[in-house]
């Protein structure tokens, strides 16, 4: 046991070594020498060594050194990691903008703008004032625990500095600077091991890294950008909330700014086109964040992505390639999608080996040949697509292209509306068809399978152990034909097994994207959920009723009618249903004839103790339909604060409206006793 004289001076050194670690690393502004700071870490060292009950969480010696994992555990955050919707023009940002203001009703509000880092999201959890947890952002929903090594990286607090809530979460990007990134390449270069290809992957591989000493060996970087779950206050601002996160010693970028108009927006947009090339780490557009918090709770989110927030990505990089070939995949629906295999290039750090072509059409705008140089373009996550042809280069020897007669998987003819762009295969038994679809339904954003990839659903339905997507939940009995399966072993089958068994409990709206219905995606899924609350009353449903959701339109009501019309659709919902997959959401299990069922509400303007979801949530629990419009078909508009065209419109109308006390007094008056 250590005396109180060593244990004051490990805390001593704990202090001084945390401070010029921030003072380095954050701010850029070392105040002692590299050989200082060592000496002063080696002593640290020594006495933990000696005295192994005096190191902390927060020592700077836990940063390296711990035992190589298994595997990483789950974590599931406790607010979700939004992903952010895009903008490719200055139209598409004013756009952002106009709506906003629309469910603001008012054009008056400051905007944050950040960059838009090229990195691996992370949440970095705090309790009193020392990091607890690293995660990953996963799904969104649930992350890894990457705690070991998040504390690889001396940017990261260990403790934070000054007043903190007694709990809560940082949110950032890790990066791989890009200077350090070319120095580390060379390094593998000297010692004979290739290159890798980007900082963005290599960032995110070093995180994931099963051994934290390996990731200690990469130079990596953060920058926090939000807080997310707090336990305590928080600031009234998201500007305010950046500054008290710099306060606490968290890495923050200098060059965020506040603005107050979208056109200082613009200018901040415009000034990073030009000047990100000269960043030391990889950035592909900026964020803009409406700024009060009260507002961003009031927009709320649309399936995955804040209404508060977009990202503006920078102008697409493009490089000159040829193309080898054009071939077709087809897709889960039947389309038959034509793409180019090209001599692979490098394009903004990745290489592109194939490219979209869209649609037949659009490869006869073009007029794109096999043989062709063309321009490659690839922004941010798109698919990579070529945008140009250099007819000047060509020798007479290229290939038109020709849309295939019959499906390449199954031989069926292949058809081609007059009123579409697309040619289809129409086989439901198409092999080609099921795997996409297959793929398309075990994937995070439905039901979800973890273990299950597109190697074994390809195997699974060569084996003919599977024929739809309802057989993965027959897959229990046939245990010995998936271990004849090359790469399935015992623990991989378990795994898998558990995997397809907790998917059953996925809610409603999983489900209906997970059928691959065409034009529904999970804003669609979730609106026809909220509203139907199983799938027999969505089979049920005319397509007036299904015109009468909010987010769905003539198309789209057509596309559900006809897929749930279907009787091959109608037996693969039916083996869902008798696997025990979940077809009704929770609260479909509720009394009928509710209440408000039949009433129509509009909600607007700003309520002090509900955000307006909450007020739509509730209304809808309660059985009524709720529209973002208001008409002749409106019952009652709830007006809270700032209430603007939309309450004139309902006087004018003669709507019946109700301020936020008579909205209480409805819902408990309304709500079952």
């Amino acid at each position: 046991m250590a005396d109180t004289c060593t244990e004051s001076e490990a805390a001593s050194l704990r202090d001084a070594l945390n401070r010029h670690n921030h003072l380095y690393h954050v701010l850029d502004r070392p105040e002692i020498s590299d050989a200082r700071y060592d000496a002063l870490f080696r002593q640290l060292r020594e006495i933990e060594d000696a005295h192994p009950d005096l190191v902390t969480p927060d020592s700077p010696t836990q940063r390296v050194g711990a035992e190589p994992a298994e595997g990483f555990v789950q974590v599931r955050h406790p607010a979700p990691m939004l992903s952010l919707g895009n903008a490719f023009n200055e139209g598409e940002l004013v756009a952002w903008h106009r709506r906003v203001a629309g469910l603001l009703e008012t054009d008056r509000f400051d905007m944050v703008c950040e960059l838009k880092y090229d990195g691996l999201a992370v949440a970095l959890t705090y309790e009193s004032g020392v990091l607890i947890r690293g995660a990953t952002r996963g799904n969104g929903a649930v992350g890894e625990d990457v705690t070991r090594n998040l504390r690889t990286i001396k940017s990261v607090p260990l403790r934070v500095m000054g007043r903190a809530p007694e709990q809560f979460e940082a949110r950032g990007e890790v990066l791989f600077p890009k200077s350090a990134f070319h120095r580390f390449n060379e390094q593998r270069a000297a010692a004979g091991l290739p290159a890798y290809a980007n900082p963005r992957n290599t960032a995110a591989g070093s995180v994931r890294q099963l051994d934290p000493r390996e990731t200690a060996k990469r130079p990596l970087d953060i920058f926090i950008y939000s807080l997310g779950h707090t336990g305590g206050p928080a600031p009234e601002t998201h500007w305010d909330t950046l500054s008290d996160l710099e306060s606490m010693g968290f890495k923050v970028n200098p060059n965020n700014r506040l603005v107050h108009s979208i056109e200082e927006a613009m200018y901040y947009y415009r000034h990073w086109v030009e000047g990100a090339e000269g960043l030391d780490y990889g950035c592909d557009g900026v964020v803009i964040k409406v700024d009060r918090l009260d507002y961003q709770q009031h927009l709320g989110v649309v399936g995955r992505e804040p209404r508060w927030a977009i990202a503006y990505k920078f102008p697409a990089t493009q490089e000159i390639t040829q193309v080898r070939g054009i071939s077709v995949n087809v897709g889960r629906t039947g389309t038959m999608n034509p793409f180019a295999s090209l001599e692979p290039v490098n394009v903004g750090g990745a290489v592109v080996k194939q490219a979209t072509l869209h649609n037949e059409d659009y490869i006869r705008s073009k007029d794109i040949r096999t043989g062709d140089w063309v321009v490659v373009e690839r922004a941010g996550e798109v698919i990579p697509q070529v945008v140009k042809v250099l007819a000047c280069r060509r020798t007479g020897g290229e290939q038109p292209f020709v849309m295939p007669s019959d499906c390449p998987s199954c031989g069926r003819p292949v058809v081609k509306p007059e009123d579409e762009a697309m040619s289809y295969c129409r086989n439901p038994g198409c092999p080609a068809q099921l795997v996409r679809l297959m793929e398309h339904f075990i994937s995070r954003g439905a039901m979800d399978v973890d273990g299950l990839g597109v190697m074994q659903v390809a195997a699974l339905l060569e084996k003919g152990l599977i024929q739809d997507v309802a057989d993965l939940y027959g897959l229990a009995s046939k245990r010995a034909e998936m271990l004849e399966i090359e790469r399935m072993g015992e623990k991989s089958v378990s795994n898998l097994l558990e995997a397809i068994e907790a998917s059953k409990d996925r809610p409603l709206s999983r489900v209906l994207v997970g059928l691959g219905i065409t034009h529904v995606g999970s804003e669609v899924a979730e609106a026809l959920s909220r509203q139907f609350r199983s799938v027999d009353a969505l089979i049920d449903a005319a397509e007036a009723d299904l015109l009468a959701v909010p987010s769905v339109g003539p198309k789209i009501a057509s596309s559900v009618a006809d897929y749930l019309a279907n009787e091959a659709n109608r037996r693969v919902i039916e083996k869902l249903r008798e696997a025990g997959v979940r077809l009704m959401d929770e609260a479909a299990a509720e009394p009928t004839g509710q209440p408000l069922t039949g009433l129509r509400f509009v909600v607007t303007g700003r309520l002090e103790r509900f955000s307006r979801s909450e007020v739509e949530d509730r209304l809808k629990e309660l059985g009524a339909s709720v529209s973002g419009s208001v008409s002749r078909k409106t019952d009652y508009l709830i007006a809270g604060e700032g209430a603007g065209s939309k309450l004139s419109e309902a006087l004018k109308l003669g709507v019946k409206t109700l301020d936020e006390a008579g909205f209480i007094k409805l819902a408990q008056t309304a709500a079952p006793h």
